[in-house]
């Protein structure tokens, strides 16, 4: 058994936490990139959505041949 310093064992303890803080930065760190990513991709999905609606709608009234809203009434 080896007779380990103060200092020594001070130093091990601090490596040994900074290791754990890293560790479990680099994890929050993931998983807030991939909660980033998701907003995103959901935020874009909602976008395509409207751009579909709205392509149907000007479909539509131009099946109907009207030229806008008010000519619906």
């Amino acid at each position: 058994m080896s007779n380990l310093s103060k200092a020594e064992i001070r130093k091990d303890q601090v490596q040994d936490s900074i290791e754990a803080a890293t560790h479990a930065a680099g994890q929050v760190s993931n998983i807030v990139i991939t909660a980033v990513g998701d907003v995103v991709k959901a935020i874009g999905g909602f976008a395509t959505d409207l751009f579909e609606i709205r392509e149907a709608a000007r479909k539509a009234r131009t099946d109907m041949g009207v030229e806008n809203d008010e000519d619906l009434d």
